[in-house]
């Protein structure tokens, strides 16, 4: 459930800010939802069992939860939440087992012996470009 948390969470608030914006218009809504069409999704199962658990314990049946979404993308004419790629940043030293540091060691032994070198410059202008460092 974990590597699923960011995408529930941005789910209940699209179903927080949903009920936000049309509690007025709530008679208009119910009328709206008489006709109905069906979408077809592929997920993860993982994900759909805790969006549901998740869902359930609010009270909300997963066709409303992806009916708010839809309405959400509607409103912001477009997806209501920010897509982006996650920071990158290098590999900690500590975060490294002893192992794993030891390995990491020797692929950098391996390129330099079969001449998989750069200038620091260079490496140092691509740590800059890709983490701001």
């Amino acid at each position: 459930m974990e590597t699923h948390t960011p995408v529930i969470i941005t789910i209940i608030k699209c179903l927080h800010l949903y009920i936000q914006s049309h509690i007025i218009v709530l008679g208009k809504e119910v009328q709206r939802m008489s006709r109905t069409a069906n979408v077809f999704a592929r997920v993860e199962p993982d994900l759909k069992e805790d969006s549901e658990s998740i869902l359930t314990q609010l009270g909300i049946p997963m066709s409303n939860a992806i009916g708010l979404f839809l309405r959400q993308v509607v409103i912001h004419r477009g997806l209501p939440f920010e897509v982006k790629l996650p920071v990158r940043m290098p590999v900690a030293l500590d975060s490294l087992s002893v192992e794993e540091f030891n390995a990491e060691v020797e692929k950098g032994y391996s390129d330099m012996n079969e001449g998989k070198v750069r200038p620091a410059s260079d490496v140092f202008a691509d740590l800059h470009k890709d983490y701001g460092l």
